[in-house]
């Protein structure tokens, strides 16, 4: 029987905000979305802990009023929240008001062991002594994030009764799972009142006097107090420090660019989550805080030639993950690589299909792509001989599914109703058609999905070679029958570009759009029609002036304000950006960097999952798409991406060589110091530095370290 939450004090009503005006902090599986002044008032903000939200209702208040905020943030290592707030007229004792903006209050918080810790500081500035009535108000929907995104459930769990103590309050909920989850918020002094949803001090604050509270709020009971707090304060930040300090470091000359490389850094580490299998980017916040394959495939990519560390936790986990069965429920296949998992009430009852959900046809050639790319940078043996059974087993799904398809084509169709149905990473309802607006008919053959399956053919056949296993011929002509087909079964002559799919028909759908670029990406068209591709990339249909759409205007379900036909990805730009330097194209990739540098610039140096679509006017800031993550680690990831093809660097870690191809900088730099670069058991020093017309390269490497050979081509 389903159960609705107990009525309680109603929380003045938070107004309506778009996510990108949310703060957010996040540790393992927990995460925290609020507002400015730290309150969790509606909408998508909460406490969530493994897909559930613990805290639907945080709200604090000074003498019955929302106090003033003054200023609000996340430090800037993404570890505390910090909200400073001051009071409206109080009442003094003896007197009649104390007036507003003379008590300072600090709500500072972080996360830490799937707890909220949190600490309130009031301080009074006065020289009249003050009664401060505070008061917090909370509650636990236990909603599913399902729900929280706006999914409608038959019936629900059952809220049991609360335990209210003398400092303490367990809020309790048993799921349709049978499992129970609790709510527990615990203070560090005994409120004068509390019950199930609220907690009331009278704080007395004498004249310049102060009075600090600490409470917690986790699935299990604490008793609160300064040294806890310390101490897991401490822990929090150390954490976050080692994940930032992974890899190389980048040092520019510009101060906003910098700012820029320290922020997606910054979000990188705040999105990555240690796993027994090693590290693992969560894809973003609020709705994708969970291990996604494509996602965290693509951030690996991105990042691989600073951090290999981040590319070997993603191949290890989604190895261990590999369908092993059919089910059409899950879109599972023997041999194919995760989607997306999730802990929730609404997963774990199969309600939907996404506790493990393998509905991603493009996630199992880009982990066997990865793979290859990984073994590259490291030359890790020991990495690729572990998961090479998950390998192999990868490609033979790819495999059978392309036996399937007249024209030997990586395609997909959802198994049931409650799949996906698109399964690419454009995989919104409506972003896969016709010219003509039609939706097409399953199977459907995507363009960048048969690049990935060359790429991953090609990679396969190279590990195979350096492994001196047997077949890595096959695996070469594998790629190479891929790179027939695509290249006449997806071109258009009348258009000079690659349709976007071949449907169930075996008709193409004659539409340009950004997913040709992914195919430069994986290397499998040839040179002319490459920079075909290139020049209508660059070109006005698809450039902005704040980075790459997703479709040109004359396609027509055009739409700048869409999910995924017309706005902006940075991750998307940046693969086009990183086919296009692999085809030669320069100029082009640094206009796209600084474009995107310009649009971080309006967001805070913090890039979205997306943004509009919009043509750049003078005066005028990118246009943002409400309700997308932020942070969002392939958002993050792209300037990695970016400033890699810039520099036309590839690191090859079997070989210990660094190969550096006409490298540029981005615009108003001239300087790049990239530190500590791994290549093999070997580090090297590159220093870029700008000379009138021509980017000078100095190489570095610490005495009594293997050598490093760096092979410049300027």
């Amino acid at each position: 029987m389903s159960a609705e939450v107990p009525a309680t004090e109603q929380a003045e009503p938070a107004p309506e905000r778009a996510v990108q005006h949310a703060f957010v902090l996040k540790e393992g599986d927990t995460y925290f979305v609020m507002d400015g002044h730290g309150d969790v008032g509606g909408g998508v903000d909460g406490l969530f802990h493994d897909d559930t939200r613990m805290l639907s209702t945080f709200v604090l208040r000074l003498g019955g009023a929302r106090p003033p905020l003054l200023s609000s943030g996340v430090s800037h290592d993404n570890v505390f929240f910090i909200a400073n707030l001051t009071n409206r007229p109080l009442p003094v004792l003896g007197s009649t008001s104390m007036p507003q903006g003379v008590i300072h209050l600090e709500r500072k918080r972080f996360l830490w062991g799937a707890r909220l810790f949190e600490r309130i500081r009031l301080v009074n500035y006065g020289d009249q002594p003050a009664q401060a009535p505070l008061t917090l108000q909370f509650g636990a929907d236990f909603r599913d994030m399902f729900e929280v995104r706006g999914q409608r459930r038959a019936r629900r769990g059952e809220i049991g009764p609360p335990e209210v103590g003398a400092q303490g309050v367990v809020l309790r909920y048993q799921g349709l799972d049978t499992v129970t989850r609790l709510a527990c918020i615990d203070f560090s002094e005994a409120p004068q009142r509390l019950d199930a949803g609220t907690a009331e001090f009278a704080v007395p604050l004498a004249a310049r006097g102060h009075w600090t509270l600490y409470l917690e709020v986790g699935t299990a009971p604490a008793r609160p107090g300064a040294q806890r707090f310390r101490e897991a304060g401490v822990l929090a930040r150390w954490r976050m420090r080692q994940r930032q300090r992974r890899g190389s470091r980048l040092h520019a000359s510009g101060r906003l660019f910098q700012a820029w490389l320290d922020r997606s850094r910054a979000d990188l580490a705040l999105l990555t989550t240690d796993l027994p299998t090693g590290p693992y980017p969560y894809a973003g916040i609020p709705w994708f805080s969970t291990p996604f394959g494509r996602d965290a495939i693509v951030t690996a990519f991105q990042t691989l030639w600073i951090d290999p560390r981040l590319a070997q936790g993603v191949l290890e986990f989604l190895a261990a993950r590999q369908a092993h069965q059919t089910s059409s429920f899950r879109d599972a296949e023997p041999g194919k690589i995760m989607h997306e998992t999730r802990k929730g009430e609404m997963a774990a009852v199969d309600e939907l299909p996404f506790g493990q959900y393998y509905g991603g046809v493009d996630t199992t050639p880009l982990f066997v792509a990865l793979a290859g790319a990984y073994a590259r940078r490291t030359g890790d043996r020991a990495t690729i001989d572990r998961i090479w059974p998950a390998l192999g087993a990868a490609c033979e799904w790819m495999e059978r599914n392309m036996a399937r398809h007249p024209d030997g084509l990586l395609a997909y169709q959802r198994g049931e109703a409650s799949g996906l149905v698109n399964q690419g990473w454009k995989d919104s309802h409506d972003s896969i058609f016709h010219a003509d607006g039609r939706t097409p008919e399953g199977p459907i053959a995507l363009v960048e999905v048969q690049g990935y399956a060359y790429a991953a053919f090609l990679a396969m056949s190279a590990m195979a070679e350096w492994r001196g296993d047997a077949g890595a011929s096959r695996w070469r002509q594998r790629a190479a029958a891929m790179r027939l087909a695509v290249e006449s079964r997806f071109w258009l002559d009348d258009l000079g570009f690659y349709a976007l799919a071949i449907d169930g028909a075996n008709q193409p759908c004659r539409v340009r759009a950004s997913n040709a670029g992914h195919l430069l990406f994986a290397g499998l068209p040839s040179a002319e029609r490459a920079q075909a591709v290139g020049r209508q990339l660059l070109s006005s249909a698809f450039a902005s002036g704040w980075g790459v759409r997703t479709l040109p205007a004359e396609a027509v379900r055009f739409n700048p304000m869409s999910y995924h036909n017309g706005s902006v990805w940075p991750h998307d730009a940046a693969l086009c950006a990183a086919g296009l330097a692999r085809y030669g194209e320069r100029d082009g990739v640094v206009r796209i960097l600084d474009n995107l540098f310009e649009s971080a610039a309006h967001f805070g140096m913090r890039l979205p999952e997306l943004f509009c679509g919009f043509d750049r006017e003078p005066g005028q800031s990118p246009v943002a798409y409400p309700v997308a993550c932020l942070p969002q680690a392939w958002a993050a990831g792209s300037v990695f991406m970016l400033l890699q093809a810039c520099l036309g660097l590839q690191v090859d870690g079997i070989r210990r060589e660094v190969k550096i191809v006409q490298p540029r900088l981005p615009a108003d730099i001239d300087q790049l110091h990239v530190q500590r670069l791994q290549v093999g058991h070997a580090r090297v020093d590159l220093h870029f530095q700008r000379l009138e017309e021509r980017i000078v390269v100095v190489a570095q490497t610490a005495p009594g370290t293997p050598g490093v050979q760096v092979n410049l081509q300027l």
